[in-house]
């Protein structure tokens, strides 16, 4: 009988510390989920009941006015098309680097893989701050162009550190040998051996990537001036802080009838489905990446 009790109040204890991690959870997710629900609800509702404040979680009198005068005008169109495109170089250019840097320094026989291991990561601790760096930029030239947002932030440290630890810990060193032994170089076994086996690693870190730059304005509102080369959440960005519609320079044929908070929510929306479109495509490797040093066999 004692153990009986025993084990049923062992069994009433984790169900009850399940349901409160279970709680946890979903409040957690609730916060992430209903900012964007509501956002999402407010782009799609007229403009009485935005400024009435009655609409929270369920679009009330729906209307696609807001979405339709963005395509009308094209200024957010053509700035999401470049913003895209500038986002794509740079995680190709950022995972091209990080590769680069982490894969010799995982092999012994490389003299100084230590030093050039804390060489990269010293800048992970230190930088020269903002001025020495726009003096950097206007000395080579790269102010009011794509490559000023894409080659100064294109290497992470972090994200070397990462690729690192994965090859590291996945690509046993006998596949190596093996593949020496054949007569195979240095490069046929990157490309035809470790990059293979490292697709989780290599969506993980591209997906930081694209996020990072995705979501970073602040370059761009210190090194561009240029409104054609502006990336989108920049103009998002001014068109937040400026609380009115003449942010985003809505021309007269955008024929615009919706209020800026509704612009702005749609905008938002905008801004924001390219990141979720492609999430879902590569989230299994995502779960796979960040498990990396969760399981050790």
């Amino acid at each position: 009988m004692i153990l009986s009790k025993g084990s049923s109040h062992r069994k009433i204890s984790v169900n009850i510390a399940d349901i409160v991690i279970v709680i946890i959870i979903t409040l957690l997710c609730l916060t992430c989920i209903l900012p964007f629900v509501h956002i999402a609800a407010k782009s799609i509702s007229s403009n009485t009941m935005v400024l009435s404040k009655s609409v929270y979680l369920v679009p009330k009198e729906v209307t696609f006015s807001a979405y339709l005068s963005i395509f009308r005008d094209g200024t957010l169109t053509n700035s999401m098309v470049y913003t895209v495109y500038m986002t794509a170089i740079f995680t190709v250019f950022g995972m091209i680097v990080t590769i680069c840097g982490a894969y010799p320094t995982t092999k012994k026989r490389l003299k100084g893989r230590n030093f050039f291991t804390y060489v990269m990561l010293f800048t992970l601790y230190f930088s020269a701050g903002l001025i020495p760096e726009y003096l950097l930029m206007k000395k080579l030239g790269l102010l009011n162009t794509m490559w000023v947002l894409v080659l100064p932030l294109m290497f992470s440290p972090y994200n070397m550190l990462i690729m690192k630890s994965y090859l590291q810990s996945t690509i046993h060193e006998s596949l190596e040998e093996s593949a020496f032994l054949d007569g195979a170089t240095d490069f046929q076994i990157l490309f035809r051996i470790v990059l293979p086996l490292s697709k989780p690693i290599i969506a993980t870190l591209s997906l930081f990537y694209a996020v990072g730059r995705w979501n970073a304005y602040a370059d761009a509102r210190y090194y561009i001036t240029k409104r054609a080369l502006q990336p989108i959440q920049l103009i998002l960005s001014n068109m937040v802080l400026s609380s009115s519609v003449d942010a985003i320079s809505l021309h007269e044929s955008a024929e615009v009838k919706s209020t800026p908070e509704v612009i702005q929510a749609a905008t938002i929306m905008f801004a924001t489905l390219p990141i979720i479109c492609i999430y879902p495509f590569i989230q299994k490797y995502f779960v796979k990446g960040i498990m990396i040093g969760a399981i050790k066999g």
